[in-house]
């Protein structure tokens, strides 16, 4: 049941991913504030309790070096991308998305914030550099 309720979420997300393209970054960085105590974004970004985020929109599950994840999300991860859909899903409600994951935050709720944030973590390339 609750697989399926996560496809049904997922699909649903899928319709409105468009509009995630269109988040303010400016906005996003407010946002991000409530994501800080845990992660880190920029040229100087370094892990902790969370991984640093450059390039994370798009990436691969698992796939900033040195940090160590979760058995869970290792698991589930094979072959997954950081694409909108999973993002605004995780960050909704990250124990939806990896039931056994390493996040304690209980996720955003605002649509807005939601679209703003993904925007704000887009614009990073995988260096730190912004786009």
């Amino acid at each position: 049941m609750q697989r399926l309720l996560m496809i049904a979420g997922t699909a649903l997300l899928a319709l409105t991913a468009q509009a995630h393209a269109e988040g303010d970054p400016e906005k996003g960085a407010k946002v991000f504030k409530k994501c800080a105590a845990c992660h880190a974004v920029g040229e100087k970004a370094k892990n902790k309790v969370g991984p640093a985020l450059n390039g994370v929109v798009g990436a691969s599950w698992g796939q900033v070096e040195g940090y160590k994840y979760s058995k869970a999300l290792i698991e589930m991860g094979d072959g997954k991308v950081w694409d909108e859909e999973t993002l605004t899903a995780y960050l909704t409600k990250p124990k939806d998305v990896i039931p056994k994951g390493k996040m304690a935050f209980a996720g955003l709720r605002k649509e807005a914030d939601l679209q703003n944030v993904i925007a704000y973590l887009a614009q990073y390339n995988a260096d730190g550099t912004t786009k």
